[in-house]
C-alpha cells in the first residue's frame, strides 16, 4: 500500500496534478448537489429559494464535521502509510469510522429536534419554515450517510486514490440530477413534492455513493480491518484523530457561523438579499473547486512525505500549489466580469434577487486567488501535526477582520457594503498566509511519529 501512487517519489507538479484531476470531478460532483437543488427549487419562487438558502448554514455545519474527522483520517492515515504501518493504518480506520456514525447520528437527532427555534432564529419568516421542515427532516435523516461517505472517501484519497472517489461521486450527482425535476415538479408517474422531493432525491444518491465507497473500502481495497472490540486501542486511535478532527472542524465550522451571522445581517436590510447571497455561496463553492481539490490533494502528499521524513517535499508542494491558485484564480476572474448578470439570472427571475446576486459575482471573487492561498495554507497545516495554528488562522479571518468589516458595511453601504467586506477580508488575509507558510518548518520527529499502536 505505500506509495502505490507515488507520492513519495515521483515530480510533485505532476503528481499533484494526477491526484487533483480526479478531486476536481469529485468536488465538482459534491457542490453540484447543492446547485442543482438550487437550480430547480428556484423555479419554485422567492419563497422556496429563500428557504433553501437558510438551510445552507446549517447543512454546512455537518459537513463541516464530516470535513474535520476527514481531515484527521486523511492526515494521520497518509502517516501511517508514508511509514509502512499498514496494519496500523487499517484498525484506524476501523475506529474512526465508528465514532463517525455515532458523533453525526446523535447530531442529526439533536438537529430534528430544533428546527423551527433554530432556523427561526436565523431569521426565517413565517412562510420559509414550513418549507425548511420539510426539507431538513429528510436531510437529517441522511445525514449519517453523508459524513461516512465523505470520510471513507477521505481514506481512499489518503492511498493516493482520487479517481475511485470522483466516480463515485459522479454518479451520485447524475442520480440526483435525474431524481430532482421528477420529484419536485412531479414529472410523469412521481408526485409534486417540491421541495422535499429535492431532499428525497439526495438522500437517495447519498445512499446508493456510500454502498459503493464501503465496497472498495472493506472489500475490494481491503483498508479496514474490523478489530475487536477494545475500548483502550479504540480511545487511542480517537483521541488520534481528534487532535487534528477537533480543531479542523471547528475551524471549518466558523464559515457557516460567519455565513449564517451575515444573512442574519441581510434578512434585516432586504429579505432578496438572503436569496442571492444563498445562491452566491453555492456559486463561490464552484469556482473554487481547484482549490478544493488541490487540498483534497495536498493533505495526503504532504502527511505521507513527512511520515517519510521528506520535510523539504512537502514544503516545495505547498509553495509551488500556493503560486498556481493565485494565478489560476485571478485568471478564472476574468470572465465573471461579462457574464455576471447572465449567471445571476439562472438562478432567479426577481430583479432585486439578479441585482444582488450580479453584484455579489462582480465584487467576491476579485479575491478568490488569496482566499485560496488561505484555504491551501490552514489545510496544509493540520498535515503537519498543527491543527490549533489553522484554528487560529481562520478565528483571524472570520472575527477580527471578517465580521467587523461587514457591520462597519452594512451601516455605511446596506447589503453592498456588507458583501465588500468579503473580498477585502480574503484580500488581507492572503498576504498575510503567504509569508506564514514561508516560514513553516519540519515537526519534530516525535510528533510525525506520535501515533497510538493498536492493541
Amino acid at each position: 500500500m505505500r506509495d502505490r501512487h507515488g507520492l513519495l517519489s515521483q515530480p510533485i507538479g505532476r503528481v499533484l496534478l494526477n491526484m487533483s484531476l480526479p478531486n476536481l470531478i469529485g468536488i465538482l460532483t459534491i457542490l453540484g448537489f447543492s446547485l442543482v437543488d438550487t437550480f430547480f427549487i428556484s423555479q419554485l419562487g422567492t419563497e422556496a429559494l429563500a428557504a433553501i438558502s437558510f438551510t445552507f448554514p446549517v447543512t454546512l455545519v455537518i459537513s463541516s464535521i464530516a470535513i474535520g474527522i476527514g481531515a484527521g483520517v486523511a492526515t494521520n492515515l497518509g502517516r501511517l502509510i508514508g511509514s509502512g504501518n499498514s496494519h496500523k493504518a487499517k484498525v484506524f480506520l476501523h475506529d474512526a469510522l465508528l465514532l463517525t456514525f455515532g458523533l453525526i447520528a446523535l447530531l442529526a437527532l439533536v438537529g430534528s429536534l430544533c428546527i423551527v427555534p433554530l432556523f427561526s432564529l436565523l431569521g426565517a419568516n413565517d412562510s420559509s419554515l414550513p418549507l425548511i421542515k420539510e426539507y431538513m427532516l429528510l436531510w437529517y435523516l441522511g445525514a449519517p450517510l453523508l459524513v461516512l461517505l465523505m470520510v471513507g472517501n477521505q481514506g481512499l484519497r489518503a492511498t493516493g486514490d482520487t479517481k475511485s472517489p470522483a466516480k463515485i461521486m459522479a454518479l451520485a450527482a447524475l442520480i440526483n440530477l435525474i431524481l430532482d425535476p421528477l420529484l419536485i415538479f412531479g414529472l410523469g408517474p412521481f408526485p409534486r413534492l417540491e421541495i422535499q422531493g429535492a431532499a428525497i432525491a439526495t438522500l437517495v444518491s447519498w445512499a446508493v455513493a456510500l454502498s459503493l465507497s464501503g465496497y472498495l473500502l472493506i472489500i475490494k481495497r481491503n483498508l479496514v480491518e474490523f478489530a475487536e472490540f477494545n475500548l483502550a486501542r479504540m480511545r487511542g486511535n480517537w483521541k488520534q484523530l481528534a487532535h487534528i478532527a477537533q480543531p479542523a472542524a471547528l475551524m471549518n465550522l466558523l464559515n457557516p457561523l460567519a455565513n449564517a451571522l451575515i444573512m442574519a445581517m441581510l434578512a434585516r436590510i432586504d429579505h432578496s438579499a438572503v436569496a442571492a447571497f444563498g445562491a452566491g455561496t453555492r456559486l463561490e463553492s464552484v469556482l473554487l473547486i481547484a482549490v478544493m481539490a488541490l487540498s483534497s490533494s495536498l493533505v495526503p502528499f504532504v502527511a505521507q512525505n513527512l511520515g517519510a521524513g521528506q520535510g523539504g517535499r512537502a514544503r516545495e508542494a505547498l509553495m509551488l500549489s500556493l503560486k498556481f491558485v493565485l494565478v489560476f484564480q485571478t485568471l478564472l476572474y476574468l470572465p465573471l466580469l461579462f457574464w455576471a448578470s447572465s449567471i445571476a439570472q439562472l438562478f432567479s427571475s426577481d430583479p432585486q434577487v439578479v441585482e444582488w446576486l450580479t453584484f455579489y459575482i462582480i465584487a467576491l471573487p476579485a479575491a478568490y486567488g488569496p482566499l485560496g492561498m488561505v484555504i491551501l495554507t490552514a489545510t496544509t497545516l493540520n498535515a503537519y501535526h498543527r491543527p490549533m495554528s489553522s484554528l487560529l488562522l481562520n478565528l483571524c479571518r472570520l472575527f477580527l477582520l471578517l465580521l467587523p468589516f461587514a457591520a462597519v458595511g452594512s451601516y455605511l453601504g446596506g447589503v453592498k457594503g456588507l458583501l465588500l467586506a468579503l473580498p477585502i477580508t480574503n484580500a488581507i488575509m492572503g498576504i498575510a498566509c503567504y509569508i506564514l507558510a514561508k516560514q513553516i518548518t519540519e515537526p519534530s520527529k516525535s510528533q510525525v511519529n506520535n501515533i497510538p499502536t493498536p492493541n
